[in-house]
């Protein structure tokens, strides 16, 4: 398979562009500096040059409180950018995946995020994501939404690492306890995006790790896993935040992976397990 994918130097482009080297795809990757997608000539060039037969996209401006003080930037990056990969791929008849996100949500609903539920975004991120699933999904391209939440890995700039960072520098550490969301790892997302891909899935799916906990609990199994008391992480709520954060965050953040395992997908690991794995990579 010849594959494209944008935002290769993030923490999951890394991590997809190892996985789909692995299977033995034709894998041609632009990070940022390569690949401006909110330049759409830069995007038609690199698309009718490479004739992917997929394209991935993994960049975007995840900076979420940044974001908030940018709406300009956000909606270029993450919104109309989708609008020009999608415009290329529909030309070469390329299969469009777009990463999305969790916060296309407004986080109040009571239990899991179906696919089909009502989107509400409450913050300039938030919009900017809904903007580009839009323009994936009204496109002619027969695009993939592939909505994922609490991405950490190995690579980038993550909450495992930040967690591990803190618990190194203090004797007690505090993370909320009235958000909740499924921590999802790279190195089983990227595999999951590849199959999207191959399969040349269509609409919106949601794919996560399994098991969902607050960013209090996610915490104390970080602390866990370096061997730490996890008791040494208190729960505190978002109203306590010093300083507060420019942009609200979903309350509930968990998907429903309903539609790929309605298709037969098998289910993404326990958070646990990547976890575990990620920790111990980082420790050594």
């Amino acid at each position: 398979m010849r594959v494209l994918i944008t935002g290769a130097g993030g923490q999951l482009g890394i991590d997809l562009v190892a996985a789909c080297a692995a299977a033995g795809d034709d894998v041609h990757a632009f990070d940022r500096a390569t690949l401006d997608v909110a330049d759409r000539s830069q995007v038609f060039e690199a698309v009718a040059s490479l004739q992917p037969e997929v394209l991935i996209n993994c960049a975007a401006w995840t900076a979420v409180d940044a974001c908030e003080t940018d709406p300009a930037r956000a909606l270029a990056t993450n919104g109309m950018a989708v609008r020009w990969l999608a415009e290329a791929c529909h030309r070469s008849y390329a299969h469009l995946v777009q990463v999305s996100t969790d916060y296309v949500f407004d986080g109040t609903l009571d239990r899991a995020y179906l696919e089909t539920d009502a989107t509400n975004p409450q913050s300039e991120y938030g919009r900017s994501k809904l903007f580009g699933e839009k323009e994936a999904l009204t496109s002619d391209a027969g695009a993939a939404v592939v909505r994922t939440s609490w991405v950490c890995g190995r690579n980038g700039s993550n909450m495992v690492k930040t967690v591990m960072r803190l618990a190194g520098q203090h004797p007690q550490l505090s993370f909320v306890a009235d958000q909740i969301g499924n921590p999802t790892f790279t190195q089983d997302l990227a595999p999951m995006l590849r199959r999207i891909a191959i399969d040349r899935v269509r609409g919106v799916v949601h794919a996560t790790n399994q098991e969902s906990v607050s960013w209090h609990q996610f915490a104390q199994a970080v602390v866990a896993a370096m061997g730490k008391d996890p008791a040494m992480v208190l729960p505190i709520t978002t109203a306590e935040l010093q300083p507060p954060r420019p942009a609200p965050r979903p309350a509930n953040s968990v998907l429903d992976n309903a539609v790929l395992r309605a298709a037969g997908y098998p289910a993404m690991r326990s958070f646990h397990e990547p976890l575990a794995e990620t920790v111990a990579s980082l420790l050594q």
